[in-house]
C-alpha cells in the first residue's frame, strides 16, 4: 500500500491506556468527549444559545470576574494576539517579566505586532523577583509602560507568579499599566482571582485545566481593559472586540464552534458541581505536592532534580525535572512511552534535552500520577540515569498522609 495513509502505527504501541502526564493537551473526561458527539446545530439556535450563555457565565465563574469576556476559536497565543491589538497601540512600550520559554514568546510577539518591549530578567529556576518588577516601574516616572505582561504559570519552567504581589507593587509605585496574566495552564488548576487581584486582562485556552479540545480561547476583560480598547489605534479584524460586542454571542467573529460548547458545558458540570473549584484545587495541589516528593527522592545519588529550587514558586499544574549533566532527558521520555505506554512533556527552547516535565493538571488522580511515576522510575533506571530508587514510595507516603 503506498497511499498517505500508512497501514503501521509511527511506532510500536504498548498495551493498555495511554497515560497522558503532558502539560497541555490534558486528558479529556469520557463525559466530556461524549457531551462534544454533537450533530452541527445553527448557532443562532435558541437551544444552543441557552447552552452557551451558561457556559459564558459559568466561565466567567472559574476567573472570578464580573467583567467582560471574549471568546476566540483559536489556541492561547490567538488570544494573547487578540488581547495585544485591542488594548494597546503601535509603539507602545509593554513590560514582561521573565519567567520561561512563554515569557520569551509572548515577548517574541509583541515584538512582532509592533511594540516595544521591556523585559525584566530573572533566574529561570527561582521566578522573577517582585522587587525587579516594582524597580521597573517605578523608573518609569513618565509611565510610557502601557502593559505589564504576565505568565500565571509557566509551563516550561513548572513555576508559578503571585499575582496579587504584582498588582501590589504596581500600586505602591501607582502605576497606571494595564495588568495582563496568561492564565493558560492555571485555570481550573489553582486559584485564580481576576478581580480581586486586579487583573485587567486574562488569557486562557481550553486544552489545559478546562479539560477540553484544542482550539478554543478567551479573554477577560476590565472596564479598564475596555477603556484602552475605545483608544487603541492597532488594526484588528478577526479579533476585534468591538465587532464581537455587536454580536448576539459578544464574542467570536465568524462560525461559533458549537460542538466545543457543548463539551465546556459539561467541563463546567464536572468542576463547579459535580467536585467544586475548592477540590479541584485541593487535588491540583495534592498531586504536585506527591510529584514533588518523588523527585526529591530521586534527587539522591545525583539523581535528577526539581527545576524550580524556590518553594514559593512551585507550580500545581506542572512539575519541570532537570536531568543530571550529560544524561537525555528524551531518552527517558522515549523509553517511558514506547515501553510503558507513558507519555510526558519535553524541555523547552534552552531547556530541551535537558528537562522533561510531567503535568499533573486536569482529568487526573492518585492511581493516574502513581501509574506515571512507575513507569518514569523504571526508564530513568533502564537509561541508566543515576538516582535514588523509591520515589514511586514516597509519592505513595505523600499521597498517604
Amino acid at each position: 500500500m503506498d497511499g498517505s495513509i500508512s497501514p503501521k502505527p509511527a511506532r510500536p504501541m504498548a498495551r493498555g491506556r495511554l497515560f497522558f502526564a503532558n502539560p497541555g493537551p490534558t486528558n479529556i473526561p469520557d463525559s466530556v468527549l461524549a457531551a462534544t458527539a454533537r450533530a452541527s446545530i445553527d448557532f443562532n439556535d435558541p437551544a444552543f444559545l441557552a447552552v452557551y450563555d451558561a457556559c459564558f457565565e459559568g466561565l466567567k465563574k472559574v476567573l472570578k470576574t464580573k467583567h467582560h469576556l471574549f471568546m476566540y476559536t483559536a489556541s492561547g497565543h490567538g488570544a494573547w494576539e487578540a488581547s495585544l491589538v485591542n488594548t494597546l497601540s503601535p509603539g507602545d512600550l509593554v513590560l514582561i517579566p521573565e519567567t520561561g520559554h512563554f515569557s520569551d514568546s509572548w515577548a517574541k510577539m509583541c515584538g512582532t505586532l509592533g511594540f516595544e518591549v521591556q523585559q525584566v530578567p530573572a533566574d529561570w529556576r527561582r521566578g522573577v523577583e517582585i522587587s525587579a518588577i516594582e524597580a521597573a516601574l517605578a523608573a518609569d516616572t513618565g509611565h510610557k509602560i502601557k502593559a505589564v505582561c504576565c505568565v500565571h504559570n509557566e509551563t516550561a519552567a513548572g513555576t508559578r507568579m503571585p499575582l496579587d504581589q504584582v498588582r501590589a507593587a504596581m500600586d505602591r509605585v501607582k502605576h497606571p499599566a494595564l495588568l495582563m496574566s496568561d492564565t493558560i495552564s492555571s485555570l481550573g488548576c489553582y486559584d485564580f482571582r481576576m478581580d480581586e487581584w486586579g487583573v485587567d486582562v486574562c488569557v486562557g485556552g481550553s486544552q489545559k485545566g478546562l479539560m477540553l479540545p484544542t482550539g478554543f480561547s478567551f479573554t477577560g476583560a476590565s472596564e479598564k481593559a475596555m477603556e484602552a480598547h475605545r483608544k487603541s489605534t492597532h488594526p484588528r479584524h478577526y479579533f476585534d472586540w468591538t465587532e464581537m460586542l455587536a454580536r448576539r454571542q459578544k464574542s467570536f467573529v465568524g462560525t461559533v464552534p458549537t460542538t466545543l460548547f457543548y463539551g465546556l458545558q459539561e467541563a463546567l458540570r464536572l468542576m463547579l458541581v459535580e467536585e467544586g473549584l475548592d477540590n479541584v484545587f485541593a487535588r491540583h495541589a495534592r498531586l504536585a505536592k506527591a510529584v514533588r516528593a518523588c523527585v526529591q527522592h530521586w534527587s539522591g545519588n545525583n539523581g535528577p532534580q526539581l527545576f524550580c529550587q524556590n518553594p514559593e514558586r512551585w507550580s500545581d499544574s506542572v512539575t519541570a525535572i532537570l536531568m543530571p549533566e550529560g544524561y537525555d532527558a528524551d531518552a527517558v521520555r522515549k523509553i517511558a512511552l514506547e515501553r510503558f505506554n507513558v507519555s510526558t512533556g519535553a524541555g523547552l527552547s534552552k531547556l530541551a534535552g535537558k528537562v522533561f516535565r510531567i503535568g499533573h493538571l486536569g482529568d487526573l488522580n492518585e492511581p493516574m500520577i502513581i501509574g506515571t511515576l512507575g513507569a518514569v522510575e523504571m526508564a530513568l533506571g533502564i537509561a541508566g540515569v543515576p538516582h535514588a530508587k523509591g520515589g514511586v514510595q514516597a509519592a505513595l507516603d505523600s499521597l498517604a498522609a
